[in-house]
């Protein structure tokens, strides 16, 4: 059970939680991947969150990647799962496996890095690398390239590099960082996806140059002085989505009441990880156990105390390195899921026009989210159509703008690096709308966890 007092400050009351309906299915299976960001399904277990809620839910640890994943929650293994926030849309578009899946809930901003090995760091540093700089770009990067272009001539090796899956935001987000400065990620490089947990392994043993991946993996390797986080996908993009509570859309129909009272749930344990940072300590406990992400307590408190450790031995403030409440983490906003389709385009992986509105509006689901957020207190944005890129912590390390109303001009002429498979005019002929973008106020509701200053925090 709650304690009084936070039961209180999520406007929740014995009396008010009795008089919603009974969820349809009480035995529940929920998957995850070892990263720190599955913590709020972690929370919701073992703070009762689940149990509250009339629920027996097994938190399932996937040893298969996203992949696997994906696959059980298509084939009804999995009730609902951690997802990269472009799996379901990626499914729905029968890129990623062919069902209809939906985007419940955000499960948190931020979350991931890019880290390189020491060999390629060295070769970088020729070339005007200031590992300590903050934002580091990818100039260097693309200037070493042109020299072993030009040394090994018709027998150019692309560098490979490694990420989680083709449709995770950190295949976009490593993409993203790279063709800033030039290079063209299909043609300078090789991009291949593997597990998170085996990240490390793979760059220790040379099979990659360095990764984009959530922690604790890029802390793995700074801590054994293997290699330096370069940036993080905060330093990319302010208060990005990173993962969602996906479900079958069919699953959502049948069991409206179960769905609901998981969500309540899960944004029970998001508002208790980001009421303060000895709540975050308590979630390291439960998440270093071997069930969850089983890492070291030290290796987790890098990223999820308020720190980021981007060099050994240097633990840089960054509290905003994993938000899960505060700023609206945990609304799933149309424009953010239509951000990934653009970058499906972008890259070349959907081969026909479709209409990008219609589709995330199938997809995710702030409708449902609204309804649910009043039964727990969660404040809701004014919009969930907003522009990126604008405000004081909501921008691009570029400095672009992504306006969903521009969504194809976005793709084609705001960057110099694209490799689409569909023209602009074949887009253009089924993109015909307009939607209504608000822009949301920084606020930290919640508590300080997560959040920019204690200065935005209204929690009392």
């Amino acid at each position: 059970m709650l304690k009084q007092a936070l039961k209180v400050g999520l406007g929740i009351s014995i009396v008010a939680s009795s008089l919603l309906a009974a969820p349809e299915k009480t035995k529940l299976k929920i998957g995850f991947i070892a990263l720190t960001d599955c913590a709020p399904l972690v929370i919701a277990k073992e703070k009762g969150f689940f149990e509250e809620e009339g629920l027996d839910v097994h938190v399932a640890k996937e040893g298969g990647g996203w992949p696997g994943i994906q696959q059980k929650v298509i084939s009804g293994e999995y009730d609902f799962s951690h997802a990269l926030a472009g799996m379901p849309i990626a499914a729905t578009l029968g890129i990623n496996g062919d069902a209809h899946l939906q985007a419940l809930l955000s499960l948190d901003f931020n979350g991931n890095a890019i880290t390189y090995g020491n060999n390629i760091i060295s070769e970088m540093e020729k070339y005007g690398l200031d590992k300590t700089a903050r934002p580091v770009s990818a100039d260097s990067l693309k200037k070493y390239i042109d020299a072993k272009k030009a040394a090994e001539d018709n027998n150019y090796q692309p560098l490979n590099f490694g990420m989680v899956h083709p449709v995770s935001t950190h295949n976009y987000e490593l993409r993203y960082w790279m063709a800033g400065s030039g290079i063209k990620p299909d043609e300078d490089t090789t991009i291949k996806p593997f597990p998170p947990p085996t990240m490390p392994q793979n760059l220790i043993a040379g099979n990659i140059e360095g990764y984009c991946v959530g922690e604790p993996w890029n802390s793995r390797i700074v801590l054994k002085g293997q290699g330096s986080a370069l940036v993080t996908n905060y330093d990319i993009w302010n208060n990005n989505p990173e993962k969602v509570l996906q479900a079958r859309a069919d699953f959502v129909e049948k069991y409206p009441e179960t769905t609901k009272a998981v969500m309540r749930a899960v944004i029970k344990a998001q508002m208790w990880l980001d009421e303060s940072w000895e709540n975050r300590e308590e979630a390291i406990k439960y998440l270093a156990q071997k069930n969850y992400v089983k890492a070291p307590k030290n290796v987790l408190q890098k990223s999820m105390s308020g720190t980021f450790l981007y060099n050994k031995g240097v633990d840089s403030a960054n509290p905003m390195f994993n938000t899960f409440a505060n700023y609206y983490a945990s609304y799933p906003f149309y424009s953010h899921g239509m951000w990934f389709i653009t970058q499906m385009y972008r890259w070349g992986q959907l081969e026909k026009p479709v209409d990008m509105k219609a589709t995330i509006e199938k997809v995710y689901r702030p409708d449902l989210f609204s309804d649910v957020a009043k039964e727990v207190g969660y404040t809701l944005p004014p919009s969930p159509w907003k522009k990126d890129g604008v405000d004081e912590y909501n921008k691009f390390i570029d400095g672009k703008v992504w306006d969903p109303n521009k969504a194809v001009e976005y793709i084609y002429d705001t960057f110099a690096v694209t490799n689409p498979k569909v023209s602009k005019e074949e887009l253009l002929k089924v993109n015909n709308w307009k939607v209504d973008t608000k822009q949301p106020s920084y606020v930290c509701p919640y508590g300080p966890a997560g959040c920019a200053d204690p200065k935005y925090v209204t929690k009392k």
